[in-house]
């Protein structure tokens, strides 16, 4: 497929438009998608600049579609539960003993499994990065990346007191909650960075 945006950028449309119409806070919603805004341009430039790849533009997708259907929920109340009670007949919780709904946590080490690509082809392109160092400091930018969305939060929910600032923080309760989710978003990062050393390794042999 030469160009996936023509598939890929109407089909998020029109899931982005489905999860948008009837949000469970609207206010909440509107705060979580300021970032993806944001991001869109920047794509939309780095796009006109240098193309990225298919298989970029399929992750970013992904990674998308499983963002706005959490800002759909606040996150914290993505009824993952109810679908997999629908399907295996008992809920996710119950089968690994959790306590909390985990689908932030999802969103977060997808954060660097999916958008490992595409911010390394980024970083090459604009920093002139290439091989191990391109993979290095795509981590590293991962994690600052994922920091400053830690504070972004932390500032929303102090500027926005009450329900739509905690629900937009959605710690669940949990001191440790941003510490969580940016490990997992490192780990997300790592596991791409191996399972692309292992490809070039082998395709070498």
């Amino acid at each position: 497929m030469k160009n996936p945006i023509r598939i890929l950028l109407p089909a998020f449309l029109v899931i982005a438009v489905i999860v948008g119409i009837a949000p469970y806070d609207r206010a909440t919603w509107l705060l979580e998608n300021m970032m993806t805004a944001i991001f869109a341009v920047f794509l939309f430039l780095q796009q006109r600049r240098r193309p990225l790849s298919n298989a970029s533009w399929w992750l970013i997708f992904a990674f998308g579609t499983l963002h706005i259907i959490g800002a759909h929920y606040t996150y914290s109340l993505v009824p993952y539960d109810e679908w997999t009670r629908m399907v295996f007949g008992t809920s996710l919780n119950d089968m690994l003993g959790w306590q909390r709904n985990h689908f932030d946590r999802l969103v977060h080490f997808c954060y660097g499994l999916l958008l490992f690509l595409p911010m390394r082809e980024i970083l090459i392109d604009r920093a002139a990065l290439h091989g191990r160092w391109a993979s290095y400091f795509t981590v590293e930018f991962i994690m600052a990346s994922s920091l400053v969305y830690e504070l972004v939060e932390w500032g929303a929910a102090v500027t926005f007191a009450g329900d739509v600032g905690m629900a937009y923080l959605g710690t669940q309760g949990d001191i440790w909650d941003a510490h969580k989710d940016m490990l997992l978003a490192t780990v997300g990062g790592l596991v791409t960075w191996g399972l692309l050393s292992l490809q070039t390794e082998k395709a070498r042999t």
